[in-house]
């Protein structure tokens, strides 16, 4: 572990930059390993535990070398598993190999879209991408939005969905428990003034307009993503679209 210290939302110079932001429990990082690079050394599980810097739980693996490592725990491993990482693994729950050596069809997360870089893809809770195709240098993944995309087979993945899945249906219950996590109450465009919102003012309750940001770029439905993007091409269908 190592300190995390917080921001407040301000920079360097003590200016707030960031709205919304300030107090919250004290938390410290756990260092997570996205490369899986210890391969052909067997771990085993020693705990799955709550991070207080990500949705999913992870897991504390002993290795047989004796170092220890923390992983994103995926749905379904246990205290007492076996896992393993690198070519040859085995296509089980929480073992991490390359996508070349995957069988089509299978569930996984944890995906590197660059070789050596480190999980990218599908690493907070209840996330999965499945492995439908693969040709040449690439192989081909569904997301759950529908996208279809290439990555390189020889980037890794780990086998299985990421755990928590039932993040998405918790209820905070209190305010309190927001300022917990370090979040203040957010105010609304459309109660501010002219001069702090492009949807303040007005008389009475009065609707503010065409949804927008705080500097009057247009919300609700404009594309975000950069057409120019280099992994553009690797998008085969966009999710949505059939």
């Amino acid at each position: 572990m190592t300190s995390l210290p917080k921001s407040g939302g301000r920079n360097a110079t003590g200016k707030m930059s960031n709205r919304y932001i300030g107090g919250g429990h004290k938390t410290q990082y756990r260092i997570v390993d996205f490369k899986r690079d210890k391969e052909g050394v067997p771990g085993t599980v020693k705990t799955i535990e709550y991070d207080p810097n990500r949705t999913a739980r992870i897991a504390l693996v002993n290795y047989a070398d004796g170092e220890k490592r923390y992983i994103i725990a995926p749905a379904g491993l246990s205290v007492g598993t076996q896992i393993m990482s690198g070519t040859g693994a085995a296509p089980e729950v929480g073992n991490s190999l390359p996508l070349r050596e995957i069988p089509l069809g299978t569930i996984v997360h944890n995906i590197e879209l660059h070789p050596g870089q480190g999980a990218a893809m599908a690493r907070s809770a209840g996330t999965y991408a499945q492995l439908v195709a693969r040709a040449d240098r690439y192989a081909t993944l569904k997301l759950p939005s529908g996208e279809m995309r290439m990555v390189l087979v020889t980037c890794m993945a780990t086998v299985g969905t990421v755990s928590n899945g039932d993040h998405m249906n918790v209820r905070m219950g209190k305010a309190g428990r927001n300022r917990w996590a370090g979040r203040r109450p957010r105010v609304r465009g459309v109660v501010m003034n002219p001069v702090d919102h492009p949807m303040g003012g007005g008389e009475g309750k009065s609707s503010g307009g065409h949804p927008r940001s705080r500097n009057g770029i247009l919300a609700k439905g404009q594309k975000t993503r950069n057409k120019n993007k280099h992994s553009e091409t690797l998008i085969v269908s966009r999710k949505g679209k059939k």
